[in-house]
């Protein structure tokens, strides 16, 4: 586990945010990530799943583990912290924190990259939950996310409690082609950005 702090005396919430399936919670992006949400004045904590904790352990690679296992875990971090609370992660951590939020403490939760669907099979949707009413959620995903595209997304009939923010050009990973001009850390400073308004918004209501 990993508590971060913003600098300075005002602290907006604390955001508990999880790792995707294949990097751990100290990859680069999550970094970069976690770097630019304490600008917004969020603090952040990380934590690992089980199966990553025991893939750092042992030096080898295994499948993410259950679902209901992912949710636990998730909900046992939320134990420890008071004051305005919010729940996310890259990717798969974002929906596991979108499986959790109703029956946790959070205000809201905020997905980067959400995982619609697996790259190249869009009849295996991952929304039924995100199409009831509830507690807000904020996506961020990039344009060019194959794991769900604007012309993908816009046909899922999601909750007006889910609100989507569009990163032009990003990829899973917020990565933009070379041809944009662009460069995944000002994307990545952008998700943050969007992360901090959706934040400001939950603590004002």
């Amino acid at each position: 586990m990993i508590l971060q702090h913003p600098a300075g005396a005002t602290r907006l919430a604390t955001l508990v945010m999880a790792h995707g399936a294949g990097a751990p919670m100290d990859s680069p992006y999550m970094e970069m990530l976690t770097e630019q949400l304490l600008t917004q004045g969020l603090s952040v904590l990380r934590f690992e799943f089980p199966y990553m904790v025991t893939r750092r352990g042992e030096g080898r690679k295994g499948p993410p583990n259950p679902m209901p296992q992912l949710e636990d875990a998730f909900l046992r971090q939320l134990e420890s912290v008071s004051g305005p609370l919010l729940v996310g992660g890259k990717s798969m951590g974002g929906r596991v924190a979108s499986h959790i939020l109703e029956q946790s403490s959070a205000m809201g939760a905020i997905a980067f990259g959400y995982p619609f669907h697996p790259p190249g099979k869009p009849e295996r949707l991952r929304v039924a939950h995100l199409q009831d009413p509830g507690k807000p959620m904020l996506i961020v995903q990039g344009t060019r996310d194959p794991f769900g595209r604007p012309h993908e997304v816009v046909e899922y009939a999601l909750a007006d409690r889910v609100e989507l923010a569009w990163l032009e050009d990003g990829e899973h990973d917020l990565r933009p082609t070379k041809a944009s001009g662009r460069t995944q850390p000002a994307l990545i400073a952008e998700a943050a950005m969007v992360a901090g308004g959706f934040a400001r918004r939950l603590v004002a209501e």
